[in-house]
């Protein structure tokens, strides 16, 4: 199976239904489209200040829509999946394991940010030009530590992932 390594909260975010497109600066392959790949949490670990912010955005773009205004600086996520788990995140930091295969998903068809009609999820502009619609996102009942990578790549068999965790112990 092949997989995408994404930085921690985002993830954990799209495990739980809160983050239905991953933005990249490149173009899925097209052999991938439709295709379930394995989400994997990078091992970056997230600073508590990100977290605010996440929730700060969250809760600003929340207010804006409740008060029927246009919303200034989307985020591209669930508001209120995303603020119980963010909120949460702050004091249980393992919500957000890392470098570890978390589950599955369906990629889609990725379209230019302006095309998808879904907001953007970064403030880096060279990093927002491709959506990747994902869908049945289907959650591992508990992570599997695994060695990941840049771009997309094969998830290792019983026997190589035994040799990784080995090497990285």
């Amino acid at each position: 199976m092949k997989c995408l390594t994404i930085w921690q909260p985002w993830a954990s975010l799209i495990m739980i239904g809160a983050k239905p497109i991953e933005w990249r600066s490149w173009y899925a392959p097209r052999s991938m489209h439709g295709q379930r790949i394995g989400i994997h949490a990078g091992t970056r670990k997230v600073a508590k200040i990100e977290v605010y912010q996440l929730i700060t955005d969250c809760i600003h773009e929340g207010r804006q829509h409740l008060a029927g205004e246009p919303i200034d600086h989307p985020t591209g996520l669930d508001i209120p999946i995303a603020l119980d788990f963010l909120s949460t995140l702050l004091t249980a930091p393992e919500l957000a394991p890392l470098s570890c295969l978390l589950g599955t998903a369906v990629i889609g068809e990725p379209r230019l940010a302006a095309d998808h009609g879904y907001p953007v999820d970064s403030d880096r502009l060279e990093e927002q030009n491709w959506g990747w619609p994902l869908s049945d996102v289907q959650p591992l009942a508990e992570p599997v530590w695994v060695k990941g990578r840049q771009g997309f790549w094969t998830l290792p068999d019983a026997a190589d992932a035994a040799r990784m965790f080995v090497e990285a112990a």
